[in-house]
């Protein structure tokens, strides 16, 4: 089968064309576009078209919101998506909406062992559930049911559950973002913008102010994650360094909260592109600290194995391998 796939998330939308022949699958013309840069999927879908020549009469699209009747209120873009319009406006004879993250949980099954960097090997024994999770513009999380013989993905919600402190610095930094924004989700502290939100409550807790510098870095390119991020990986930066700290043991928290939830044995995926930009970080402690702290359950958290998927096009094989699947 062929058709065109996918991937639309609050920072860049991915499309590509994918050949399916049971599990295989085969991506081509892939290519990437700001999201914002355009009123609707429908208008991305047209200038891909003229990109690249092609055209389909089947497609499907990752989608980071809940998908429900076919519909999707994208989370942080203010698209409404409509399988039944999308149809019309694109003339396509079928498309199939399904959730990111669900997605990329299909597309784990599509993945060779180049396309994992393994950050904790746990039992390569055990089997049983698997789940993902990735931070980006926001922080998505599936999980993949084990029936003994397969896997079967699911989408969750779980990044919008409500973020719980653990330590003195949490609960100043629960206070400082309750302040400001009213509830707190793990979003909101684990995600893009959580980078932001914990280098401004740094900024607040230790205080000092931004260095020149980084001033500069952040007004140059528009993102304070990843001019935060840079200064730590280069030590630049104490503050940055102590903000990537912290994001990472929350990272690692909220990871094992879900893998726990699932009884991940089969398996802890991190996608996104903060894994993808911060390997390095992630394999330097504070992560790894934080997924283990589980009390009585830490010897159950060190059986799963942890690793980060490299393969960018994930979502968009999950798609396909999906659309195969029905």
């Amino acid at each position: 089968m062929r058709l065109l796939v996918g991937d639309i998330g609050g920072t860049k939308t991915a499309l590509g064309v994918a050949k399916t022949d049971g599990d295989t699958v085969t991506l081509t013309q892939p290519l990437r576009y700001p999201s914002t840069a355009f009123d609707s999927l429908e208008d991305i879908v047209q200038r891909y078209y003229e990109d690249t020549g092609t055209s389909c009469h089947f497609a499907a699209f990752a989608v980071a919101g809940p998908v429900k009747n076919r519909c999707c209120e994208t989370t942080n873009l203010p698209w409404l998506l409509n399988a039944d319009v999308l149809e019309e406006k694109l003339r396509l004879s079928g498309v199939y909406l399904l959730n990111d993250l669900e997605a990329v949980a299909w597309g784990v099954g599509a993945l060779w062992p180049h396309d994992l960097a393994v950050l904790h090997s746990g039992d390569p024994h055990a089997v049983g559930n698997a789940c993902v999770v990735a931070a980006g513009t926001g922080l998505g999380q599936a999980g993949l049911y084990w029936d003994g013989i397969r896997h079967h993905p699911f989408a969750t919600e779980g990044g919008h559950a409500d973020f719980a402190p653990t330590t003195e610095l949490e609960f100043a930094l629960l206070s400082h973002l309750h302040s400001r924004f009213g509830r707190v989700s793990w979003e909101r502290v684990v995600s893009g913008m959580g980078i932001a939100d914990l280098y401004e409550f740094m900024l607040v807790h230790q205080r000092t102010t931004t260095p020149p510098w980084l001033q500069l870095a952040i007004a140059e390119g528009g993102d304070t994650a990843a001019a935060v991020a840079q200064a730590a990986a280069a030590a630049r930066c104490p503050v940055c360094v102590d903000t990537m700290q912290l994001f990472l043991r929350l990272y690692g928290r909220e990871v094992g909260n879900v893998a726990l939830k699932q009884m991940a044995l089969g398996g802890v995926f991190l996608g996104g592109g903060i894994a993808l930009k911060n390997l390095e970080m992630l394999r330097n402690g504070a992560f790894l600290e934080g997924f283990f702290d589980k009390g009585r359950m830490t010897p159950l958290m060190q059986q799963m194995p942890v690793r980060v998927i490299l393969q960018p096009h994930t979502p968009l094989l999950g798609a396909a391998r999906f659309v195969a699947a029905q």
